[in-house]
């Protein structure tokens, strides 16, 4: 795993300080990072909260033969023109109790839209009975709801409703994946309200596009305990300098909506970029965070997925927990876990499976 060695510091200030307590990451260094992504990397959101956002609970009822309540919500976020289909499913014997029950909310980007507004069968891809089982209830938005996946020049979903239409969009003005995490944080407002769920213990998960959504949810929306990433590469959880597979200039290419016009910039010059994404991994710290990757999914680049998480560590240990830096690549359906980070790499192609589920719910057990 010595693959990159010229990496910016992560623990050394935009002044050149050096950065060696939790507070001074929490008050300084962590604000730093986050406006250089927000800049370079994925844009800038306008707002956060929509001032009027309501909450409407259409449906509540049991449902996979009394072992689950699904609820279905829907997200106003502009009056008459925005709103966001939250899919809920919580084990109908924490809501029969006293108790409220963590949650995994997950962003899809097209493989579920269809469970909006109604049942969702179980897949593979989002296993409902194997997490309800597990004790944890689950949710989940889709991508179609806040912004299309097209470069529709950024006049439809939240950039038509949101950004300014009388002044020419900012170099930095925020891409669709920067969209996507903020609908994924008004799914949050409305489950720390929801009265059968923690609101201290919501895990947001995602696959591919959705990793990196959920990533750069989890870093600037503090609120969600435990972060997950699956396949997500480039710009997503693996480090772009001599990343194999998909690089920047290909990502900007094939999808020049996603992130902000400032991005381009950095095609086939990764390593002028004032940041790298072992520094999105560790804006997740302390919480939890989780990684993975699959054997044959060479575009995303496993090795640089899981070099990234290992170079997240000494975020985590100014807070006194240990990351996996220490720990050689690991074999094959092998999860390597330790108190605060977790990461495995399945054999097979590029999806989210039940096998991936077990292993992360299996990381969450005890900890989320």
């Amino acid at each position: 795993m010595e693959r990159l060695l010229s990496l910016p510091k992560l623990l050394v200030s935009q002044s050149g300080l050096a950065i060696d307590t939790a507070k001074q990451w929490s008050e300084q260094r962590r604000h730093e990072l986050i406006d250089l992504f927000a800049e370079h990397v994925y844009g800038r959101q306008p707002l956060e909260r929509p001032p009027g956002m309501t909450f409407e609970v259409v449906a509540s009822e049991p449902c996979l033969d009394g072992k689950a309540i699904c609820r279905s919500v829907h997200i106003d976020f502009a009056e008459g023109q925005g709103r966001i289909r939250l899919t809920l499913y919580l084990p109908a014997a924490i809501v029969a109790s006293t108790e409220r029950c963590p949650v995994f909310l997950l962003f899809d980007h097209g493989r579920l839209s269809a469970a909006a507004d109604q049942h969702a069968p179980s897949s593979s891809f989002w296993p409902i009975e194997q997490i309800i089982s597990g004790g944890y209830g689950t949710a989940m938005i889709a991508a179609e709801d806040i912004d299309p996946d097209e470069h529709d020049g950024f006049v439809n979903g939240v950039h038509g409703l949101f950004d300014s239409p009388d002044r020419p969009r900012a170099s930095d003005a925020w891409g669709t994946i920067a969209a996507w995490a903020w609908g994924l944080s008004r799914a949050m407002d409305y489950l720390v309200t929801d009265p059968d769920v923690d609101g201290a213990r919501v895990a947001v998960i995602g696959h591919s596009r959705g990793g990196k959504t959920a990533l750069w949810a989890g870093a600037l929306d503090e609120r969600f305990a435990m972060v997950v990433s699956n396949e997500s590469g480039c710009t997503g959880a693996a480090i772009s300098r001599g990343k194999v597979g998909e690089r920047v200039h290909q990502i900007n290419s094939y999808f020049p909506h996603w992130f902000s016009e400032n991005y381009k910039s950095y095609n086939e010059r990764e390593d002028e970029l004032p940041v790298d994404q072992h520094m999105l991994l560790a804006l997740i710290a302390p919480r939890l965070l989780y990684v993975s990757s699959a054997a044959e999914d060479e575009w995303a680049d496993p090795a640089s997925e899981y070099l990234s998480v290992q170079q997240a560590e000494p975020a985590y240990r100014l807070f006194g927990a240990d990351g996996l830096a220490a720990e050689p690549f690991p074999a094959l359906d092998t999860p390597l876990y330790t108190e605060r980070c977790g990461y495995h790499i399945r054999a097979g192609k590029h999806d989210l499976t039940e096998v991936d589920w077990t292993y992360i719910l299996a990381f969450a057990d005890g900890r989320l």
